[in-house]
């Protein structure tokens, strides 16, 4: 049950939301003797943010370490012509950095060698909570990195840890929302206004030491989904629930006291969604092996250039930027060639099927001619070639653009079956500067006093999102928060 707000209750340490980052971070300070408290907008039915929704895949080998390619991904992720003077004025001591380069919004090295380094200690921590991980199959049917997951996904972790918050004495309220927020006062108090479902448009103000914002993107924000994705947001729906709750107002509250930003605000990590169904995730993954067409029945991007795992992504993301938002996966009977194709199927919806292409594009809701024309193009350049469904198998087309790299075979073997794709938003990339102690950075380089931030709050990622890294990061420097701030009252 939730617990009952009284104003003027003082904390060390105020974790806003409820996630994996909010949840280490309010585990971790409490371990550390702190008394803390935990602000979630949902209910308890559905606390938990994006985590509680993902199966959580992490970017390891084993539980000890992470990709091969961790690190480097990261890093070449960090954005577009970033000035060659920051560059290398990051390989100096962080100490030594100029002000201007640590509020850069760029992942600095700090920062991705401290995530890369703690990924295997933070698992060990959170395995001691009787959290579990495996290598468990997924749903791609190629794949260019390894990955675990937790026994159960993301609703077990963090059901896990607030169990043990609770036996730690952590305070947790639901539905409520943080609506101010202030820089330490002459007596070393953060002063945190909140609204809460217990007090109906009545605010009530708390004090603590320190305060870890770990609330989330703000893809459940359609004003802050226009203001920095554009027009085209309105196509844009979260993959779950969860993101609804995001909100962003960690962002902007920190922002507001000064805080650097970081990361992409202009983009964000996107999956390929059936706008059909209610279930989460309702992915669908197996557009390598058809085409990709818009409703005008036009093919737009190249849909298999290589695992699918590495370029769902801006694959996804494309879609939103054609008519009205919105795609549609045509493959025929040859994906049954495909080993275990369906599990690339999330979606509780059954693909659109006809005898004909004609048909299909009618079903659809797509341009007749502009569907068969498409596919007598796209079938004309395909060539002849060992088809290798497993790997990238460079069968690619020839004379038309965009050109299709790997897995390209005819599609005329009826019946047709097609699936609706949108682009779902699984989180932001833009949010909150922070350094490797997940201490939030001033747009002068200089720390806040007192203020954390972990998770998907804070800005990270460019151009691409590095898979399986997302619920990793909020693990990691969630708990090195929630140390910190409890280090920091000794």
């Amino acid at each position: 049950m939730s617990q009952i707000f009284q104003a003027g209750s003082a904390f060390d340490v105020l974790v806003i939301g409820s996630g994996i980052a909010g949840l280490s971070s309010a585990v971790a300070a409490a371990e550390a003797g702190a008394s803390v408290a935990v602000l979630e907008r949902s209910s308890p039915e559905e606390f938990g943010g994006n985590t509680r929704w993902t199966e959580s895949y992490l970017r390891m080998k084993n539980e000890h370490e992470v990709s091969d390619d961790f690190e480097e991904l990261l890093v070449s992720n960090a954005g577009n012509n970033i000035d060659p003077n920051v560059i290398e004025a990051t390989s100096a001591a962080y100490e030594n950095w100029p002000d201007y380069v640590k509020a850069h919004g760029m992942p600095d090295p700090e920062l991705v060698s401290t995530l890369s380094s703690c990924a295997g200690p933070t698992l060990q921590w959170l395995k001691t909570f009787g959290i579990r991980f495996d290598a468990l199959p997924t749903y791609f049917v190629t794949a260019a990195a390894p990955r675990i997951m937790p026994v159960g996904g993301g609703l077990a972790m963090i059901e896990t840890l607030q169990a043990h918050a609770r036996k730690r004495g952590v305070s947790l309220f639901f539905h409520t929302t943080v609506t101010s927020l202030s820089r330490r006062d002459s007596e070393g108090w953060l002063n945190v206004g909140v609204a809460t479902g217990d007090k109906a448009g009545e605010s009530l103000m708390l004090r603590a030491r320190s305060v870890v914002i770990a609330s989330g993107g703000f893809e459940g924000n359609p004003e802050m989904m226009t203001q920095y994705i554009g027009g085209t947001a309105r196509y844009i729906r979260p993959v779950a629930r969860g993101g609804y709750y995001n909100k962003g107002e960690g962002i902007r509250l920190a922002l507001a006291l000064g805080a650097a930003p970081a990361g992409d605000f202009s983009s964000f990590h996107a999956e390929p969604l059936d706008p059909r169904s209610a279930a989460p995730e309702a992915l669908v993954m197996n557009f390598p092996y058809g085409i990709l067409v818009n409703k005008n029945g036009r093919r737009f991007t190249d849909e298999a250039p290589g695992p699918v795992d590495v370029n769902y992504d801006h694959i996804s993301r494309a879609i939103k930027d054609e008519p009205d938002g919105i795609a549609w996966v045509v493959f025929d009977q040859r994906i049954h060639d495909v080993p275990n194709w369906k599990k690339s199927i999330r979606t509780d919806q059954p693909s659109i099927q006809a005898d004909d292409i004609a048909s299909l594009a009618q079903a659809c809701g797509i341009s007749v001619e502009g569907l068969q024309r498409t596919m007598d193009e796209y079938n004309a350049a395909c060539s002849d070639g060992e088809f290798a469904p497993l790997r990238p198998d460079g069968l690619a087309t020839r004379g038309i653009s965009p050109v299709k790299s790997n897995w390209a075979r005819r599609i005329d073997q009826g019946s047709y079956m097609a699936y609706p794709i949108i682009a779902g938003i699984c989180f932001t990339y833009g949010g909150i500067k922070t350094n490797n102690c997940a201490q939030v950075v001033d747009a002068d380089g200089r720390i806040v006093p007192g203020l954390y931030a972990a998770g998907e709050a804070t800005g990270l990622y460019y151009q691409v999102y590095t898979g399986a890294t997302s619920v990793l990061r909020g693990a990691v420097f969630g708990k090195i928060a929630g140390q910190h701030a409890a280090a920091q009252l000794c």
